[in-house]
């Protein structure tokens, strides 16, 4: 339920909820918050649990959006409300496919062009705010926030077989 209304809220359709820096990281951390059992079960029952856009993606679009860097206000709000308050399990690794803007953004125009009804978002709309969150998301794996990361380039494409065994190896 919170990511449909975060979502709503990014298309316009929440007032002004998508203004709100911290209005829109409650939502995505409530979201996780009620998959946080599902995730602790699927890391019981299997060796690999992948999750896109986790913690650190809210760290960093909030960070992003106020214009601080990896060790401002927000990301230390966001960690601790998710992990230390919500209890949400904090990742073995994180693994960050970093895509240059340019291409990100050409990308979203590609699917907004070829997807119906897959019109870009508030986020993606802004290419400023895009370029300073991938800033904040190279100083987040560079001081291995929550625990160490992987950056792949991903601009050329990741070649999972490789990497599985790169993370697992």
């Amino acid at each position: 339920m919170h990511a449909e209304l975060a979502r709503e809220a990014l298309y316009g359709r929440l007032g002004d909820l998508a203004g709100s820096v911290h209005g829109m990281a409650l939502l995505f951390a409530l979201d996780r918050r009620d998959a946080a059992d599902g995730l602790r079960a699927a890391a019981a029952a299997h060796d690999v649990v992948l999750v896109d856009r986790y913690v650190a993606s809210n760290a960093a679009y909030g960070a992003a959006r106020l214009h601080q860097d990896a060790d401002g206000e927000l990301v230390a709000w966001v960690r601790a409300l998710e992990i230390d308050r919500f209890g949400i399990p904090a990742p073995d690794h994180q693994v960050l496919v970093a895509v240059p803007r340019a291409v990100a953004a050409a990308r979203a125009e590609h699917r907004e062009r070829t997807e119906a009804g897959r019109a870009r978002d508030a986020y993606e709309s802004d290419a400023g705010l895009q370029e300073r969150t991938g800033a904040v998301y190279a100083q987040l794996a560079a001081r291995s926030w929550l625990s160490p990361w992987t950056v792949v380039d991903g601009a050329v494409g990741v070649d999972a077989g490789e990497l599985a065994g790169q993370l697992l190896g």
